[in-house]
């Protein structure tokens, strides 16, 4: 009888071993990193040092894969459909709240394991550094007086540096389709459609902008927050320059498809808390102007969720949604 105890014993030890090692041994092989937007834009830099600071932590290789299209769409999809093993995840940005009031795309944030959010920035109003326009009212008022001959860029038809630009007209009471967008890849193709004149004005976040404006070849007008941008101070938040209580940002967080296991989700959001924490991200983020914004899943999915009403009510006002 002892002997079989003991034997039960030892069995129950292996058991809960065996279990413990399981549940250590993510992650086991790479993890794929999707980004739905272009290389050199700002949501592909905050992908990258977080990509680089999780590899170290969870000692696997991580792959960074840009998956662009659709308006963001692509990638998105890529990341909500793969295996929810835990190693697929990716970037999700605003436009997950947002594309499904265009038609683009059934996909909303309930499709996705959250994992946290690690990034806001407020929208900027940028034009050519040898344009006519000085300030953000000079804008306002080329478009108002000439609807649909000034071009606009920054992202894809209805993502977030859109309607940032379509809330800024409505809210000085300018339709919101008087200056007519040219979709893009992202903040960067937009910004080299400006240099080559191809458009007069990109809305983007001021980091993504910033290289060109550092450069001399583009000037900032506003930014539509409630307060300066910590790098350009002395560009004008749109209430100070127009009067206009129009407030609208990016964000970006990490995400996995729908149903991935609870110890991958718990481990990669230990991670991410601790990438956010560690001076290297602090320190890439603040250089670049980025805003740093840390949310835990739970609140991030709440977040989320706010979002996609408030975005959804803003583009019907707008005449974005459908």
């Amino acid at each position: 009888m002892q002997r079989r105890n003991l034997l039960k014993t030892a069995a129950a030890v292996a058991a809960a071993f065996s279990f413990s090692l399981a549940h250590a041994a993510y992650p086991e092989r790479p993890i794929t990193l999707v980004v739905p937007w272009g290389a050199g834009g700002g949501t592909d830099q905050t992908a990258r040092i977080i990509g680089t600071l999780l590899e170290k932590d969870l000692g696997q290789p991580v792959n960074v894969v840009n998956r662009t299209g659709g308006s963001g769409v692509v990638g998105h999809a890529a990341i909500a459909e793969a295996n929810p093993d835990g190693y697929t995840i990716g970037m999700i940005t605003v436009e997950i709240t947002m594309m499904h009031h265009t038609g683009l795309t059934k996909l909303n944030q309930s499709n996705y394991t959250p994992l946290s959010l690690m990034n806001m920035d407020p929208a900027g109003v940028n034009v050519r550094a040898d344009s006519p326009y000085k300030n953000v009212n000079d804008v306002l008022t080329a478009i108002k007086n000439n609807p649909g001959k000034f071009k606009s860029s920054g992202t894809g038809q209805g993502g977030i540096w859109h309607l940032a630009l379509a809330g800024m007209l409505n809210s000085n009471r300018i339709p919101a389709d008087a200056s007519p967008w040219v979709p893009s890849q992202g903040a960067a193709p937009g910004l080299n459609d400006l240099m080559a004149g191809g458009v007069e004005f990109v809305t983007c976040s001021l980091p993504e902008a910033r290289a060109l404006i550092e450069a001399g070849k583009v000037r900032p007008l506003a930014i539509m927050s409630d307060t300066p941008d910590k790098i350009f101070p002395n560009v004008p938040t749109l209430k100070a320059a127009t009067g206009s209580n129009w407030t609208v940002g990016a964000w970006r967080g990490m995400a996995g498809p729908k149903g991935m296991p609870t110890e991958a989700t718990a481990r990669l959001s230990a991670s991410f808390k601790k990438i956010f924490d560690s001076k290297e991200f602090q320190d890439f983020m603040n250089q670049r102007g980025f805003g740093l914004l840390y949310m835990a899943p739970a609140q991030q999915a709440a977040f989320m969720e706010s979002g996609s009403k408030g975005m959804g009510d803003v583009m019907k006002a707008v005449g974005l949604a459908k």
